[in-house]
């Protein structure tokens, strides 16, 4: 099967470089690499200049939702992988990603395992995931399903599912929700996968409120039971709800050996 990447990119010359070498480094013959970049006015689109094998887009975006929806929007892959230019990926990932979705013929989007990295590319910890919950993707405090390590069917964009370019913190909750609550499939692969970069210019790191905020409407949008609950009473079965799944997200880790 066919894998196709996309990067969003915009100013990201810093660690650009990584994200790209670590798609060669998979040593995988049918990879096309799709860069989307908002016009950097960095040195990005000259380091992209060094990698003649890319299918660069260069023109103003809406943000990046809108940059990856022109991304997946132009993929050929049988298979579609969503890297940030500030992440990268770790060797095996797409080994394990083809051998996930050739044994699970049912899935749509697997997601493995990552580590955390500082802005030099240091591991912070590593991040065990465990497989795919509705009650914990609803109303966890935080998106588990973490997007450098996730991979869709290319059915899923075949489809019409794309982005809602009105989200710019919590895009990926929010398209994640959408497609769960449609019926598509998840599946996880324990094995480290990528590796997501924490650093001071980090978009989950900059706005963490407002992430929360797009994340509390996205849920509210697409979670039938919480709009149901009568308005006065949404708050507290809101932190109930956030909770217990947190709760139940530490115990399953802890059975599992995730920590």
């Amino acid at each position: 099967m066919k894998i196709s990447i996309v990067t969003p990119s915009f100013n990201q010359g810093a660690f650009i470089a990584e994200a790209i070498e670590s798609v060669l480094a998979q040593q995988d013959a049918n990879v096309e690499h799709i860069i989307v970049d908002n016009c950097s006015t960095d040195n990005t689109l000259e380091v992209l200049s060094r990698y003649p094998h890319l299918k660069v887009v260069c023109e103003k975006d809406q943000g990046q939702s809108d940059a990856l929806n022109k991304g997946f929007k132009a993929a050929t892959g049988d298979i579609v992988g969503w890297l940030n230019a500030d992440d990268r990926y770790l060797p095996g990932c797409f080994d394990h990603i083809r051998d996930a979705f050739d044994r699970r013929s049912e899935l749509d989007i697997v997601y493995g395992d990552y580590r955390l990295v500082d802005g030099k590319g240091v591991l912070i910890r590593v991040r065990k995931e465990l497989g795919f919950d509705m009650f914990m993707l609803k109303y966890l405090h935080v998106l588990y399903i973490p997007t450098t390590s996730a991979f869709f069917r290319r059915k899923v964009f075949d489809e019409g599912n794309f982005l809602d370019i009105n989200y710019h913190y919590a895009m990926d909750y929010e398209f994640f929700l959408r497609l769960a609550i449609q019926g598509y499939k998840f599946g996880h692969v324990s094995a480290l996968m990528a590796d997501f970069r924490w650093h001071e210019d980090n978009k989950s790191n900059k706005n963490t409120q407002r992430q929360d905020q797009e994340r509390e409407t996205a849920l509210l949008r697409q979670d039938v039971f919480l709009r149901s609950v009568p308005i006065a009473f949404r708050p507290p079965v809101r932190v109930f709800l956030m909770v217990t799944a947190r709760l139940k997200r530490t115990l399953l880790k802890l059975v599992q050996g995730a920590y």
